[in-house]
């Protein structure tokens, strides 16, 4: 079953907890962290997860686009976090990371920008609970979806089918109705959609509409093992 996680990045940031009961139908509610290092801009931090985390019981899926991840992820996990990603650029032991994300009960995710080819990664796998597949340049809410990123995403499954792994593949930036079902037919299963939830008249049935488009993709996807 594809995931639909609404990035509040695209929400009203004075109206938080109102527009977290806005995606209660949500799977995940997606937090861009950013530190205005590791990306030209800054948003949000761990005070804001901790209040997230009392206002709302949807899962936080925290993405972590900041400098030294090893020494700050875990910090999220202990907040509350139900999943934490990393980017692979910025982690110094990524594998060391993973497993102490795992040892806090929370998934552990890498992220690759665009550039970042999946490969080097392979053997990482193993240790993770989710990559995700950066499918615009990390930092900036509203861009347009890279369609570029397709055949990576599909190089990211087959890496997983190989492997035989139950791991989560996430795609983030530019998701929306146009380009969702190209997504889930590349491999995706995890999908985090900002302005394409948060910017329609109504929130919820938004996330519907995306997870039938991606069920509708991924029931006919070449990737999918049938029976």
């Amino acid at each position: 079953m594809p995931q639909i996680c609404p990035s509040i990045l695209s929400a009203d940031f004075a109206r938080l907890a109102e527009e977290a009961e806005a995606v209660r139908g949500a799977d995940w509610l997606h937090v861009d962290v950013m530190d205005n290092h590791f990306v030209p801009n800054l948003t949000l931090g761990l005070p804001i997860v901790e209040s997230l985390r009392k206002a709302t019981d949807i899962p936080l899926d925290c993405h972590l686009m900041i400098d030294d991840p090893d020494r700050w992820a875990p910090q999220y996990a202990e907040a509350g976090a139900g999943s934490v990603t990393f980017h692979a650029e910025a982690a110094a032991a990524p594998v060391r990371l993973a497993r102490d994300l795992r040892a806090l009960g929370a998934r552990a995710s890498m992220a690759l920008k665009p550039a970042t080819p999946i490969e080097p990664f392979e053997d990482l796998l193993p240790e993770l609970d989710m990559v995700l597949i950066m499918t615009v340049e990390p930092g900036f809410g509203g861009q347009s979806f890279l369609d570029i990123m397709l055949p990576k995403i599909r190089r990211t499954r087959q890496l997983i089918d190989r492997h035989g792994l139950q791991l989560w593949l996430q795609v983030d930036g530019g998701v929306s109705a146009s380009t969702i079902e190209r997504c889930a037919d590349a491999g995706a299963d995890v999908f985090v959609a900002g302005s394409a939830v948060y910017g329609a008249d109504n929130p919820a049935a938004a996330i519907e509409a995306l997870r039938a488009d991606a069920q509708a993709a991924t029931d006919s996807a070449p990737w999918v093992r049938r029976v």
